[in-house]
């Protein structure tokens, strides 16, 4: 019998201190580095922010921790959101 479960939710905390909710999509290797995707989790009371969308970071070890940041460079972040873009595509399809 399979089990249900529910989308995966984070915290992370930007560069001015706010906390962001995300709802963890998918993750997937490219050249060597595992990404994760996330969209920002809906607040209730909050307005939607239409320039909002995927949000993709890096995972890093650190200290034999898993630690998330952004991609080094907007090349970067290009190319892995076409990868995800491709896959997230692919599993309409199917």
């Amino acid at each position: 019998m399979g089990e249900e479960f529910g989308p995966t939710f984070i915290t992370v905390t930007d560069e001015d201190g706010q906390e962001i909710v995300l709802e963890f999509i998918d993750t997937l290797e490219y050249e060597g580095a595992v990404y994760q995707a996330f969209f920002p989790a809906e607040v209730e009371g909050e307005e939607e922010d239409p320039d909002t969308g995927l949000v993709i970071l890096k995972v890093i070890h650190e200290d034999g921790e898993d630690l998330l940041s952004t991609p080094d460079s907007d090349e970067e972040l290009e190319a892995v959101y076409d990868r995800f873009m491709e896959q997230i595509l692919e599993g309409d399809e199917e």
